[in-house]
C-alpha cells in the first residue's frame, strides 16, 4: 500500500548536500543515489523542497516495493501555450545505493540499476487543489513491469493500456515515452540516470506510432498546444485526436510510413507456432507451448537477442541487422547498448560462451503460426512497414518462452535463408519472406485491418509455401496445455 503524504509533512525530504558535515546515521540510510536526483529536482523546483509524495510505507531502498515514491510538484506555466500542471517524478527503477540490491550482477563495470526514473505531466483541472495520486499507480504498474520482465524503456517506445489512464471515460487510453524536456540526465555515484516522461495518448494516436514511429508522433504532438503542446502535457479531457483536430497531420504520418516504414522491430505478444514437419508427439522436436510436464526454454543467448529487438525497436540502424549478443550479460539485462559488428549468430563473441547444442539451426520444411487479434493486428504492419522495408519484426510471448522473427532477404545475422525460409533456435523460430510472398500475403490478409468484423478462430493458409497462420481466442493461449 501506499500512502500520500502532504506538502510539508513529516516524510522523505531532499536530503542535505552530500558533504563531511551530513550526520553519519542519516549518510548511511539515506541512498547516495538519490542526492543527484534530488540535485536535479531542485534545480528546477527551487521554491518546492518538500513536494506531495505518494510513498511505500516501508521505503524501497530499506526493503520496499519497487518504484519508492513519486514526487509531485505544482508547475505553472510560464506562458499562455503552457498551461498550468501537475509534474510528478518518480524514485527507484535507477540504481539509488549501489549495493546490488535490483540485481545481482557479474562483473564491476556496470550498475545494478536500469538508469532512468518515470515523468508525467498532467493537466491541472480548474479548481484543482491537489494534484490525484492515480498517476503514480500507473507508474508502480510500469515499474513493476520492468522489473519482472528486464525489459527497460527507451526514447520513442509505446505502451498498449487498453485502458483509461485515470480509470475514466477518457480517449486516453494508450502511452508514449520520450525523454522529460526539462529533466536533465543526472551523473550519480552509480552511474548515469536519464528521465523518460509518460504521454498519454489515443488508440488512433498509438496505431500512428505503431504503423510509423512513436518520435514522429511525438513531434507532432508537440506541435497541437491542446494534445500536449512543447512540454508533451497529457489532458485527460482531450475528446479529440490530433488528426481530428488538424486533418493534414494525418497526410504527414502517411508519407512518413511510405517513406521510412515502421521503426518498430518487436512487440510482446500472445503468440506460439508448430512446427508441421513433424508429428506432435516427438518431444525432441515439437514445438508447442509446453511439451510434457516442462516447457521449452529460450537459451540465455538467445533471449538476450530478442530482448535487444525489443529495447532497441525504436532506433534507425543504417544496416538491418538483428541485434548482437552481448556476452557482458547481467541477468540478462544488457548495458552497452553499441551496436555490434558481427553480422552471425556463429561469431566468435557467442560460440565462445554459448554450448555448441544450443546454437545448432534446425530446418523446418512446415509451419503453423498462431496469434491472438491484437498481435494478429500487426501482421500488415510487420509485412508492409518492416519486411519490405528490409527490416526484421519479432513476437514475443508473454505467455510462452518462445518467440517468431520475421525476416526479409536483406537482413544479416538471421539464421533463417532463401533456401531454408523456415528454421529454428529451440522455441525461437526465424521465418523468411521475400518480397513477392509478401505482397501476397497482404492481399490474403487485409481484412485483419478491420477488427470489427472479425470472427475468431480465422485461419490462412499457403500450401504451396507450407505455412498456415491462426488467429484464435485469448483464451486458447492461457491454457497452460496449449
Amino acid at each position: 500500500m501506499a500512502e500520500l503524504r502532504p506538502s510539508g509533512a513529516p516524510g522523505p525530504t531532499a536530503p542535505p548536500a552530500p558533504g563531511p558535515t551530513a550526520p553519519p546515521a542519516f549518510a548511511s540510510l539515506f541512498p547516495p543515489g538519490l542526492h543527484a536526483i534530488y540535485g536535479e529536482c531542485r534545480r528546477l523546483y527551487p521554491d518546492q523542497p518538500n513536494p506531495l509524495q505518494v510513498t511505500a510505507i516501508v521505503k524501497y531502498w530499506l526493503g520496499g516495493p519497487p518504484l519508492d515514491y513519486v514526487s509531485m510538484y505544482r508547475n505553472v506555466g510560464p506562458s499562455a501555450n503552457i498551461p498550468e500542471h501537475w509534474h510528478y517524478i518518480s524514485f527507484g527503477l535507477s540504481d539509488l545505493y549501489g549495493d546490488n540490491r535490483v540485481h545481482e550482477f557479474t562483473g564491476t563495470d556496470g550498475p545494478s540499476g536500469f538508469g532512468f526514473e518515470l515523468t508525467f505531466r498532467l493537466k491541472r483541472e480548474t479548481g484543482e487543489s491537489a494534484p490525484p495520486t492515480w498517476p503514480a499507480e500507473l507508474m508502480q504498474g510500469l515499474a513493476r513491469y520492468v522489473f519482472q520482465s528486464e525489459n527497460t524503456f527507451c526514447s520513442g517506445d509505446h505502451v498498449s493500456w487498453h485502458s483509461p489512464l485515470d480509470n475514466s471515460e477518457s480517449r486516453i487510453q494508450h502511452m508514449l515515452l520520450t525523454e522529460d524536456p526539462q529533466m536533465q540526465p543526472v551523473q550519480t555515484p552509480f552511474g548515469v540516470v536519464t528521465f523518460l516522461q509518460i504521454v498519454g495518448v489515443c488508440t488512433e494516436e498509438l496505431h500512428a506510432a505503431q504503423q510509423w514511429n512513436g518520435q514522429g508522433i511525438l513531434e507532432l504532438l508537440r506541435t497541437v498546444p491542446v494534445a500536449g503542446g512543447p512540454w508533451l502535457i497529457t489532458d485527460m479531457r482531450r475528446g479529440e485526436t490530433i488528426f481530428e483536430i488538424d486533418p493534414h497531420l494525418q497526410e504527414r504520418v502517411d508519407k512518413g510510413i511510405e517513406t521510412d516504414g515502421s521503426n518498430l522491430s518487436g512487440v510482446s505478444a500472445k503468440c506460439a507456432w508448430d512446427d508441421l514437419s513433424r508429428p506432435p508427439e516427438d518431444d525432441e522436436d515439437s514445438r508447442s507451448i509446453c511439451v510434457g510436464a516442462q516447457p521449452r526454454r529460450l537459451s540465455g543467448k538467445d533471449t538476450e537477442q530478442i530482448r535487444e529487438t525489443l529495447r532497441r525497436g525504436l532506433e534507425i540502424n543504417s544496416k538491418p541487422v538483428l541485434p548482437p549478443i552481448n556476452p557482458q550479460r547481467q541477468n540478462g539485462l544488457t548495458h552497452d547498448r553499441a551496436p555490434s559488428r558481427k553480422d552471425s549468430l556463429e561469431s566468435d563473441s557467442s560460440t565462445a560462451i554459448i554450448p555448441h547444442e544450443l546454437v545448432r539451426t534446425r530446418q523446418l520444411e512446415s509451419v503453423h503460426l498462431k496469434f491472438n487479434q491484437e498481435s494478429g493486428a500487426l501482421i500488415p504492419l510487420c509485412l508492409r512497414g518492416r519486411l519490405l522495408h528490409g527490416r526484421h519484426f519479432t513476437y514475443k510471448s508473454i505467455t510462452g518462452d518462445m518467440a517468431i522473427t520475421f525476416v526479409s532477404t536483406g537482413v544479416e545475422g538471421a539464421f533463417a535463408t532463401e533456401e531454408h525460409p523456415y528454421a529454428a533456435h529451440g522455441p525461437w523460430l526465424q521465418i523468411l519472406l521475400t518480397e513477392e510472398f509478401v505482397e501476397k500475403m497482404l492481399e490474403d490478409l487485409e481484412d485483419l485491418t478491420s477488427p470489427e468484423e472479425f470472427k475468431l478462430p480465422k485461419e490462412y493458409s499457403w500450401p504451396e509455401k507450407k505455412l498456415k497462420v491462426s488467429i484464435l481466442p485469448d483464451v486458447v493461449f492461457d491454457s497452460p496445455l496449449h
